[in-house]
């Protein structure tokens, strides 16, 4: 049987995980960036530039701006479609593969403590985010 978590569970669950991300060494991504990259990761591929800003409903260049910094950071790459070389492929990376494993575990352990709390208290899982960290 699942267990579902309250909205403010949630809630807890993806501040403890961004805090947890910007508290870490290593890069530090902004919502869009994170919002295409989770994307890219999560949903069906074949993936591209103007595909991407369709499915989030923001412009081509603020997609090609949050694939700069992918790319950058090695955890996307950008390929020509050798069958229509106006169109721009989005391809994952071993490193973009390891970073969303490393969400995950984060996210495991701020759901685990947010479900050792009481259902009548809010979920406060700084601990989680800070051993994570």
């Amino acid at each position: 049987m699942p267990v579902y978590n309250a909205p403010d569970q949630l809630i807890g669950i993806l501040r403890d995980t961004v805090v947890a991300l910007v508290r870490r060494d290593g890069h530090d991504l902004s919502a869009r960036q994170l919002g295409v990259f989770l994307t890219v990761y999560m949903g069906e591929g074949p993936h591209t530039v103007r595909g991407l800003a369709a499915t989030l409903n923001v412009s081509k260049p603020a997609i090609t701006r949050a694939l700069d910094r992918l790319g950058e950071l090695d955890l996307a790459r950008r390929k020509t479609d050798p069958q229509d070389r106006r169109s721009v492929l989005v391809q994952r990376t071993v490193k973009g593969a390891a970073f969303l494993r490393e969400i995950r575990g984060i996210m495991v352990e701020a759901d685990s403590v947010a479900h050792a709390v009481s259902p009548s208290e809010p979920a406060n899982t700084e601990s989680a985010a800070r051993r994570a960290g």
